[in-house]
Parts: structure tokens; sequence; C-alpha cells
């Protein structure tokens, strides 16, 4: 049986107009709504409520899509969305991507206020400050997702992190864990060390070595990993707000890494290390 006859054949239509804008943060910011495209963002965010709402509120799909993704499709039904068939040069003039997947969504902001990060006690936080790249700031997410994190922090100096090509990067993390945006770095590190969280700096030139930190024993303990700018780390300000700067040690002849690499290595270092005997993870959590 050929797929459907697409509902929403021209780009002019109203309803993609209004989620073409969505592609600009201004619009998403006074609309508190953002894109998801492809099937792993679609498909998580149909699964996804906030406070007993469900974030997806829309679904664009190509009928060859919808017949390929047919549980996607009834996910977003069930969660209430409304769902169009659209032409593929419908769907390419909403999408970021140069190639397409058929499926975009519209979705409600779902960041997490900062006292509700703070009252759940974390043990493991990765902080974004200066943060510019949204790539980068997706990876990080999907990196701290991966590691166990219970949160995200950007602070106010970082990128959106409902740009569509952050909201990519993050591969669908971004709805499987609390995300607080807009904090002030200060603010960051001051409520977090009044939770009990250990507040490390990463640097390429901290004083402290990772291995270092792992062999004393030091890094069981909850704690938060601030990141910062791609090109020129973090500000010394920044630094001395930390309990120490630490670095990922290169053994080889690399002269640096990557942000998103150098917090892969931080955040599994500390994931292992409270899994541990001893770890805060092993003590509070079996």
């Amino acid at each position: 049986m050929p797929p459907a006859t697409p509902e929403l054949i021209s780009p002019r239509s109203p309803r993609v107009g209004a989620a073409r804008r969505l592609a600009k943060r201004n619009f998403r910011g006074k609309e508190r709504l953002f894109l998801a495209e492809g099937p792993q963002a679609v498909r998580e965010a149909a699964g996804h409520r906030s406070g007993g709402t469900a974030t997806l509120v829309e679904l664009f799909a190509t009928p060859d899509a919808a017949e390929r993704y047919p549980d996607i499709v009834g996910a977003a039904r069930d969660a209430g969305a409304r769902v169009h068939l659209a032409a593929e040069q419908v769907i390419a003039d909403i999408s970021t991507t140069v190639t397409p997947q058929g499926l975009v969504g519209i979705c409600r902001f779902l960041d997490t206020d900062f006292d509700a990060v703070l009252r759940a006690r974390p043990r493991l936080v990765a902080v974004l400050a200066h943060v510019r790249d949204p790539g980068n700031a997706g990876t990080v997410l999907r990196c701290a997702d991966a590691a166990g994190a219970e949160a995200v922090v950007l602070t106010d100096a970082s990128v959106d992190v409902y740009n569509p090509k952050a909201v990519r990067a993050s591969v669908g993390s971004l709805f499987h864990l609390p995300v607080a945006v807009g904090v002030p770095v200060e603010r960051a590190v001051a409520g977090l060390k009044d939770a009990g969280v250990r507040i490390l700096a990463a640097d390429g030139a901290g004083d402290h070595d990772l291995d270092e930190e792992l062999d004393k024993g030091t890094m069981g303990v909850p704690t938060a990993w601030v990141f910062g700018n791609e090109a020129w780390g973090l500000p010394e300000e920044t630094r001395e707000l930390a309990d120490a700067v630490v670095r990922v040690p290169i053994h080889g002849r690399a002269e640096s890494l990557n942000l998103a690499t150098a917090a892969a290595v931080c955040l599994y270092a500390s994931a292992r290390a409270q899994r541990a005997p001893g770890g805060c993870r092993s003590v509070t959590h079996g």
C-alpha cells in the first residue's frame, strides 16, 4: 500500500512558518518552544513529560517517515501532539540539517530550575561556563548523560541549549536529565558548594593532574566539573571559584584535547571513582 498523501504541501503554510521561525533564538525564547529533528530526538521527546505535561507539542512527518517509524508517530499521538503529514519540501524548509530525516518535532522548553537541581543533592554535575559552540554543548550534555550525571548547568554566558545544532548533538540526552540554563557562574558554584559538591575546573593548564587526583582517592565525592570556552578556556575569575583546577594529562604528542573529549574523560573519571568502594554512590546508593 503506498504511503498516505501529505496534507501540508506548501512551505508558505502558517503552521510551517511558525515552525521554521523556531530556528531563531528570539522566537524560541518568546514561544518557549524548540525543534527536535530526526527519529531519536523525536522518540525521546514523545516519551518525555515535565510536571505531568507532555513535552512534544507537534510533529511534522513525511509519509515515508511515518511509514518507517509508526511507533514514533503513535507515541506522538498518544502524547497528545498534533501530527501533520508533510511533503518533503515542507520538512526541508523547517529542518536545519542538510539531509532531513523526515521527522521534525516541536517541543516545550524543559529546563529545570537551578534550585530544584540543588534540592536533589546531585553527585555528578557538568557546568558549561562560557561554552559558545552549540555542537560542543550538545555533545557535553550527551557525555554527562552517558556518565550518569544528575544534571547539566549552562551559565548565562553559554550558548542556547535549544539551538537546533545543540539538540541534535545531544542525540536525545537533552530529554534524559535535568538541565538548568542561564545561571550566573558565581551562583552555580556557590549553590553547588552549599549542597556539598566539590567544584573542579577543567583546564589544560591546571595545577592538579587528573591521574594524580584519581590515585589520591579524592574523586569519589560529589563533584561538579566546570568546562570553559572552546578557544580560551576558563577566565581566571572562574578558575578561582573552584576547589581545584585539574588538567587531563597528555601522555602522547597531541597539543591538547577538544572540549567534548576532555569533558568525557573528566566525567567518566568521576563516575568510576564514585562507584568504587568508598565512593559517594557506593556509600549512599549501593
